[in-house]
């Protein structure tokens, strides 16, 4: 049956980016909607999303789509649903969203493994200084052998502190075990009964920060988290310690961090994520050696980007249809 407006017409939906095929496919085999979209890879100007949006009945999102009241406005009554091409949803107007009686969809859990494994591929690649190797070879800098060249921190024996042991810091932590960890701590706002598989210790912040060689950051955006990782906590680190981020840029103050790997605070970090995104590449962290920076990667494998495609799709089939949604947030 073709779920229709009460004029008789396919309802409209409006997709912010160009998405990978298995959304299109899901949302043309329903019948239900009438699809147009922002026909690029690269983010809308304000100006278009307020006009794409305009009668929409379903809007399909992405993280760098700022959904206020103005866009809510600029929709108008019709708008039902907002599915966002992510797990996070601090980009989405939660308050104003909940006062109108729209529902969200998100892409929570298909992204897990993709994400952890990414996170461990980026503190290996920044404790051993793999991109620093690579340039080595490249330039000419590798010659005869020499004991301490590109030397960096192994895993084997050390103590890593994951910030946020939710989904995805769980499957960090179940993943770094294996290189002969010793010790793995963790910290947020409750203990979690499921640490116990990885013998995880729950400690207060300042106690995992002072105590671990390697820091994870896989935490959630809150007022609390935001600008967490500042002056204070990087003088609390070992000097040989490795910071890893890959939940949201603004949970680091990046001024604070280029000061503690520039002056040798801390030993290195790498980031997948930065304020702003894409971060100008004159900024000064893309000066240091000991900084790897990713362009946002963390879910990026095709499989990984394929399922959430098509959750995002039935997320909005669902809102569209009054049916249930395959991943609804609830508020």
């Amino acid at each position: 049956m073709l779920m229709q407006t009460a004029a008789g017409k396919l309802m409209k939906v409006f997709l912010t980016r160009r998405i990978p095929p298995e959304g299109m496919k899901i949302l043309s085999a329903a019948g239900v909607c009438e699809v147009s979209q922002w026909d690029s890879d690269e983010p809308m100007q304000r100006a278009d999303l307020l006009k794409g949006v305009q009668g929409a009945h379903g809007l399909l999102c992405l993280l760098s789509d700022k959904i206020d009241a103005e866009v809510l406005d600029a929709a108008g009554p019709n708008l039902k649903v907002i599915s966002t091409l992510s797990v996070g949803y601090d980009h989405l107007a939660i308050d104003e969203i909940k006062k109108r009686g729209i529902r969200v969809g998100y892409t929570p859990d298909v992204l897990t493994d993709a994400t952890a494994e990414l996170t461990v591929a980026l503190l290996l690649a920044t404790a051993r200084r793999l991109p620093e190797g690579v340039e080595e070879v490249k330039n000419g800098g590798w010659s005869s052998w020499k004991p301490l060249w590109m030397c960096g921190y192994g895993l084997s024996g050390s103590t890593v502190g994951v910030i946020g042991l939710g989904r995805i810091g769980m499957a960090i932590a179940r993943r770094v075990m294996p290189f002969g960890v010793k010790r793995l701590l963790y910290s947020g706002r409750t203990a979690k009964d499921y640490a116990a598989e990885v013998n995880g210790e729950y400690v207060p912040l300042d106690t995992l920060v002072s105590e671990s060689d390697f820091i994870v950051v896989s935490c959630s955006l809150t007022p609390e988290t935001q600008g967490m990782c500042d002056k204070a906590f990087f003088s609390k680190m070992k000097n040989t310690g490795v910071f890893v981020n890959s939940s949201r840029g603004t949970v680091v103050n990046q001024e604070d961090l280029y000061e503690a790997l520039s002056s040798g605070q801390i030993a290195a970090a790498g980031l997948d994520v930065t304020t702003p995104e894409p971060l100008p590449t004159n900024h000064p962290l893309l000066t240091l050696k000991n900084c790897v920076v990713l362009p946002h990667i963390g879910s990026a494998t095709y499989s990984t980007r394929g399922i959430m495609v098509a959750l995002s799709a039935q997320n909005l089939l669902g809102g569209l249809q009054g049916t249930d949604m395959p991943s609804e947030l609830t508020f």
